[in-house]
């Protein structure tokens, strides 16, 4: 089987005439994307030669040959920092959640909103769904302090049926931090993170629920054994993609919902860098640390999509 593969992938595998050919022939396609694909290069990858200052001393206004190489120093200075530790547990945990949790849920979203047949309120349902992604995080942070205050609406409800008999600091607390910034991303994210499952539902062929209903599938056998299967390659290729993003624990959200009494739960890496390399003023350490998580990022794609491939059959590429 593995020499069968290894010839159909030759096989498949396109010669320089080919592609040459190919250009020639979707001229007017590849015309259409030069907008795009010019757009991605300046913007996108000519920034990346930036990345080089990691191995300087860089002091802005000066060239580049005026600074003094130093090599991985960056690198051994960011493990060497007080609390590293405690950073990397609390990046580890929220972007655990928002991986976990907060990956299902938009799955989950989809798959009920697909499950209601009436028109106008399921549209009515998508678009409220989507409007708290547009929301910036300033806008967020104050509708958090204005309900989980000691003198919010929250507390108030908790106080008027004699739930608690003080009102609670919610945001001061370290224990209800991860919590709330989990519920946060979701109730943010849920209408369109779910969008591309919407899509990926329906795709699923209609016939396969036709004879479902003959074998005597209900609602919930259906979703199990007809949609959850049909949408599975594209959960699979957007877990993969997530992997990647498993260092990137947020940022403007810990900044602006965070304070020095839950510092110990809310700082990540993100923020650690924002505070030494920013506010410092060490732009080569910042890049370093940046450079250091694409790096982990790409690799953990890399792993996930070569196990995904063993044991699913399904790969991103």
């Amino acid at each position: 089987m593995k020499s069968k593969t290894k010839k159909e992938s030759k096989k498949n595998r396109l010669t320089g005439k080919e592609i040459l050919k190919s250009f020639k022939t979707q001229r007017q396609m590849w015309l259409i994307c030069a907008g795009a694909l010019l757009w991605v290069l300046i913007f996108c990858y000519i920034p990346m030669l930036g990345n080089v200052i990691a191995f300087f001393d860089y002091i802005p206004g000066k060239s580049l040959f005026e600074c003094k190489f130093i090599g991985l120093k960056n690198w051994i200075d960011f493990f060497s920092l007080p609390d590293m530790w405690r950073v990397f547990r609390n990046t580890l945990v929220i972007s655990g959640l928002s991986m976990t949790i907060g990956f299902i849920m938009p799955i989950v979203f989809a798959l009920l909103l697909n499950e209601i047949h009436h028109t106008v309120f399921k549209k009515a349902i998508q678009t409220i769904s989507y409007l708290p992604y547009f929301i910036s995080w300033v806008v967020v942070a104050s509708i958090l302090f204005t309900l989980l205050g000691t003198e919010g609406n929250i507390n108030s409800i908790l106080l008027h049926f004699g739930w608690i008999s003080k009102p609670i600091s919610f945001l001061n607390e370290k224990n209800y931090f991860w919590g709330i910034l989990t519920s946060a991303n979701i109730w943010k994210d849920l209408g369109w993170s779910a969008i591309i499952y919407i899509s990926a539902i329906a795709g699923v062929d209609q016939e396969l629920y036709q004879a479902g209903a003959v074998d005597g599938l209900g609602r919930f056998g259906k979703v199990w054994h007809i949609t959850l299967p049909g949408i599975a390659p594209t959960i699979i290729l957007l877990f993969i993609m997530n992997i990647g993003n498993i260092l990137n624990a947020g940022f403007e959200q810990q900044l602006l919902i965070g304070n020095p009494l839950t510092k110990e739960v809310y700082e990540n890496i993100d923020t650690y860098v924002y505070r030494y390399g920013v506010q410092i003023g060490r732009y080569s350490f910042a890049t370093a640390v940046g450079l250091m998580k694409s790096v982990i990022g790409f690799a953990l794609v890399m792993v996930a999509n070569k196990i995904s491939a063993k044991v699913t059959d399904m790969r991103l590429f």
